[in-house]
């Protein structure tokens, strides 16, 4: 046998063994390289194709110092200025911002970096990622443990949340599903899964179909004529393509190069980065995001700033109306980028708003990059990727576990530590422009704008009407509601039956019954009593056996991830919205929410229609087939409670919308908020009282302890004018 087998095993033989397997991994490459994307454009119906950009254009010599030399003092003017910014007397003012630009060192230090390096490697055009990976093809990450590593930039780049916004990594999301699962836990099999926003200003999740639009406005203002506007999911990420990264979702395959050659550097990295660059352009190919490559905006290239963040992050905070949003006021230069009215979270990171923003800290002061990875925090309520899981963002990072340390009364606010989130007490109010109910298939004619608009049923930032408290231990579920439970172990404690199920303040359901009566005279379809049941009491949607099977679930999925670690009472705004589902894929939590054609909903406000245009694009009808159905959806509808697997009954037959209804979510969202910060806390009167901002037998107290809780003796010997954390500073 071993003779055998050695005369087969001739070095001719061995050669030929080796040609053979070289052969093998050459088709392979090939087959990855060059046939795979071509098949999977193919497959979901996408183009890819090199991008140019008619603001990239060179410059000479001359133009380049010119532009150093304006950049430099601009540079150095805002500095001075925020050195010596406090000075009462105007004239004294004037005369020290002088004296220090025209200081040497003064004018060494707050050149813009950049100007330097282009100079030296005569760069006299910016062209993307390519301009940037001539330096910068590698770069040093220090991590959070201490360690530090080489890594490819650009490879850095691609696999981050910001240029794919999802991922399929064990460990990365603090999101279990209805099914009681962690998403994509170790040992589960792991599928991409980014963020279902449904309170963005656009619904659903489909980046897919609304990447970028171009929408035929007829303001009031012009008179009849059309003005083009831009709109889509593109404008808030990174990438520059003609879709996102959707190769990015598969198990195999990489975002083609060109589409990397669209990657946008400069609005996270550039100090002059002009939004008025920011608008969908339309050419040969298709429809895509224009974005600032400017000589000007590369030469004041530099570690990001809250600036920068906020260019894309100040949407989904103050949002878009919000008084002090710099990037709303820059629109486009044409074919001006679409106002959001309503703010998705309603608490703004600006010094008018926030105690930290006015101190001067930048964002990535608490969020601290690691490379271009950057961390949202270990605790997250909705299902959002987050590229480094493990890495803690939180208030005692800075403040300790012990922050109120000045006070009189330091033992008894700290003590409060165990029980109260920071945010709690210093987060008064959200944004009054702040949205809590949506309704996207009642669209209303904003004819300043002259476009349909979903209408807002109601809106408030008001403690107990916009947003609320809960115990969180920083979990979540699939579709964004706070798990946590009191520390007593309570069974009543149930926010999925009650405080996210249910609006019972008069005065909501009074402002919700005023829009109903108003939204009548355009639809007369509306059932007025029906409307207001569905809105506030969205189980009455449900089936009694729908019910049932709901609270099945819940006590034997949720509760043991509701008492698992410790919980905290924290603020979380509350959000709920109408719109179309197919209802062949619906749980007791809700069911598969079918996206719209942006142009169709604004230009016709014919919402039927927009979801009819929108489901035929190929890759939502490649999301009904077989292969989609086996590699996640299947997955997908068991995190959102749904049994029995994904069905593949496409929702359009013959040009009608088959099994599909307009309906409110079973559930409102609580979304975490964080920011918009106040020195001054709440005083304790507003929690410990009768009427105090918080519901104790809701928050599974029993009777006898919710009725000592609101009548504190100790509350009566401190000064009700005072909070506690105003006389400790804060």
């Amino acid at each position: 046998m071993n003779a055998n087998a050695n005369t087969l095993l001739t070095p001719k033989n061995a050669r030929r063994l080796f040609i053979a397997a070289a052969v093998v991994l050459l088709v392979l490459f090939v087959f990855y390289k060059v046939v795979y994307p071509i098949v999977f454009d193919a497959y979901v119906g996408k183009a890819n194709a090199p991008l140019t950009y008619a603001n990239s254009q060179p410059i000479t010599e001359d133009e380049l110092e010119a532009m150093a030399t304006e950049l430099s003092l601009s540079a150095r003017r805002a500095a001075a200025e925020a050195i010596v910014g406090q000075d009462e007397n105007a004239f004294a003012r004037r005369v020290k911002v002088e004296m220090l630009m025209g200081t040497q060192s003064f004018m060494r230090e707050h050149e813009p970096t950049h100007i330097k390096y282009f100079r030296d490697a005569n760069i006299l055009q910016y062209e993307g990622p390519k301009t940037c990976l001539q330096c910068h093809a590698t770069i040093n990450v220090r991590h959070h443990d201490g360690r530090t590593s080489e890594v490819d930039t650009l490879d850095d780049i691609v696999n981050s949340v910001h240029f794919k916004f999802q991922s399929d990594a064990g460990g990365g999301f603090s999101t279990y599903g209805y099914d009681g699962r962690q998403v994509n836990a170790e040992g589960s099999r792991p599928i991409p899964v980014g963020k279902i926003n449904r309170a963005c200003g656009i619904p659903g999740s489909f980046s897919w179909t609304g990447w970028a639009a171009l929408v035929e406005s007829r303001p009031e203002s012009a008179h009849g004529e059309v003005a083009l506007r831009s709109e889509g999911c593109g404008q808030c990420h990174i990438g520059g393509n003609y879709q996102p990264a959707t190769e990015k979702m598969m198990p195999i395959g990489d975002v083609p190069g060109v589409a990397k050659e669209g990657i946008d550097c400069l609005i996270c990295h550039s100090t002059e980065y002009d939004m008025n660059q920011r608008y969908v352009i339309r050419d040969d190919v298709g429809l895509r995001w224009n974005q600032d490559r400017t000589m000007r905006a590369a030469l004041t290239v530099g570690r990001s700033t809250t600036k920068n963040c906020l260019n894309c992050h100040q949407h989904n905070m103050g949002g878009d109306a919000y008084l002090h949003n710099e990037a709303a006021k820059a629109l486009g230069d044409k074919h001006q980028r679409l106002l959001h009215t309503g703010a998705k979270r309603g608490n703004p990171f600006s010094p008018h708003d926030d105690v930290h923003a006015a101190a001067g800290l930048q964002c990535t002061d608490c969020h601290v990059p690691e490379g271009h990875k950057i961390p949202r925090g270990r605790m997250g309520v909705d299902l959002v990727a987050n590229d480094l899981p493990d890495v803690e963002v939180s208030c005692v990072t800075c403040h300790s576990i012990a922050p109120h340390n000045r006070s009189e009364h330091k033992a008894l606010l700290n003590g409060h530590l165990d029980r109260i989130a920071c945010e709690t007490c210093h987060i008064r109010e959200l944004q009054d422009n702040n949205v809590v109910l949506r309704d996207w298939v009642h669209p209303t004619w904003d004819a300043e704008e002259g476009i349909f608009t979903p209408t807002d049923i109601y809106r408030s930032g008001e403690v107990n009407k916009g947003f609320t408290f809960l115990w969180f231990n920083g979990n979540g579920t699939f579709l964004a509601n706070a798990l946590g439970n009191n520390p007593n172990g309570s069974t009543e404690y149930d926010p999925l039956m009650q405080q996210l199920a249910r609006i019972d303040d008069p005065e909501i359901v009074a402002a919700v019954r005023e829009k109903a009566v108003e939204l009548k005279k355009t639809y007369p379809d509306i059932d007025v009593d029906a409307y207001i049941e569905a809105a506030t009491d969205p189980l009455s949607q449900l089936t009694p056996e729908q019910v049932e099977e709901r609270r099945r679930m819940l006590d034997q999925n949720l509760r043991a991830q509701m008492n698992d670690g410790e919980s905290r009472i924290y603020p979380f705004k509350l959000f709920n919205a109408m719109m179309y589902e197919d209802m062949g894929n619906q749980g007791p939590f809700g069911a598969m929410i079918l996206p719209f054609d942006y142009a169709t909903y604004y230009e016709t406000g014919d919402t039927a229609a927009s979801v009819k245009q929108a489901i035929r694009d190929p890759i939502v009808q490649r999301m009904y087939q077989e292969p989609f159905k086996l590699y996640m959806m299947d997955e997908f509808m068991a995190y959102f409670g749904v049994s029995g697997g994904w069905k593949t009954d496409y929702p359009l037959v013959d040009g009608k919308l088959e099994n599909v209804e307009p309906k409110w979510m079973r559930q409102m969202g609580s979304l975490m908020v964080n920011h918009g910060i106040q020195p001054v806390g709440r005083d304790c009167v507003e929690c410990h009282s009768p009427s105090g901002i918080l519901n104790y037998r809701a928050l599974g107290y029993s009777q006898e302890r919710a009725t000592e809780l609101e009548n504190l003796d100790i509350v009566e010997n401190l000064r009700p004018a005072e909070s506690l954390s105003a006389r400790d500073g804060g």
